[in-house]
């Protein structure tokens, strides 16, 4: 695994937000390269324990290889969206100390020709997180009807050519299946104007496929309330976007949990508020980082504490 590449986006801020204390159970949803894994599993022992979860065998094996060292982890092969059953089968019914969620896919995800995320390599239309999982990015591209296909580029992608693009996808894959990512990302540059951009023009149209083939959005916005559910009072919440699309979710969420009124009736019946804002607006990545990691640029911190049952 010495080609596993995954650089972990403001490790410290992150990580600094959960106040990890050494005895406490805390959650890695999203394991990845272990970076975030491993300062936690520093700062919590030796009676802290720790449950990391990632679909990604790939990353399993690095990050098993790179915390060998920690017996106070677990593992668990399986998406966050299990976190509640998944707990449950290890004996947790609430996380003490706290959790991270970092909701970014690994560099090693989009940059390993094979997966499929990259315009900027030609590869078969993939980029499922899940290498388990039997639907990808082709299944999307060739099957999705025209309309589908511009609902996802409008919501996910945020793509003002839309339905250029659909359209022409549409009429490419009539006459043959469209399989490799060069082929699509030829196909939306011949779609849509030449406009002075340093965003290729496949960008928007990419991120909507993986958002699309992964369910992220609607996984973000299960597992948070399964999190703020699973959370023991004075246990914290620590969660890393990377587009707008999945802040405005973690935002909307937090906001609207730690209000003491969500009912809007004359007269308030809502129980206490569930969590507290540890910072109203987002932590952003120091220049020295984004120097250092470009990406780290668009990443957005939100941090939330447990304040009642």
């Amino acid at each position: 695994m010495d080609d596993f590449k995954h650089y972990t986006v403001m490790l410290n801020e992150t990580v600094d937000a959960l106040n990890c204390e050494n005895g406490k159970i805390y959650v890695d949803c999203t394991l990845g390269g272990g970076g975030h894994s491993e300062l936690i599993l520093k700062r919590i022992s030796p009676n802290g324990r720790l449950i990391a979860f990632d679909i990604d065998d790939e990353a399993i094996s690095h990050a098993k290889e790179r915390l060998k060292e920690y017996k106070n982890l677990t593992i668990v092969k399986s998406s966050y969206t299990n976190i509640r059953s998944e707990l449950k089968k290890l004996g947790i019914e609430k996380i003490t100390g706290g959790v991270v969620i970092d909701l970014g896919a690994s560099y090693h995800q989009l940059t390993k020709a094979e997966r499929g995320f990259s315009f900027s390599k030609d590869a078969p239309l993939d980029m499922r997180f899940d290498m388990d999982s039997n639907f990808s990015a082709y299944d999307v591209v060739n099957s999705y009807s025209e309309s589908d296909l511009v609902r996802i580029f409008s919501e996910y992608g945020e793509e003002r050519f839309s339905k250029r693009i659909a359209k022409k996808i549409v009429e490419v894959r009539s006459k043959k299946k469209i399989e490799t990512t060069g082929e699509l990302a030829n196909l939306i540059i011949e779609a849509t104007p030449k406009i002075k951009s340093s965003i290729h023009p496949a960008t928007r149209v990419f991120q909507a496929i993986r958002i699309e083939v992964n369910n992220e959005l609607k996984n973000v916005n299960f597992v948070l309330h399964e999190i703020l559910a699973l959370l023991d009072v004075g246990g914290i919440i620590s969660v890393l976007s990377f587009h707008s699309l999945e802040d405005r979710i973690v935002k909307q969420i937090l906001k609207f949990e730690s209000q003491k009124c969500r009912c809007n009736e004359m007269i308030c019946k809502c129980p206490p508020p569930k969590i507290e804002l540890v910072n109203k607006k987002p932590i952003t990545a120091t220049l020295e980082e984004i120097k250092e990691n470009p990406p780290s640029r668009s990443a957005k911190l939100r941090v939330a504490r447990c304040i009642s049952k």
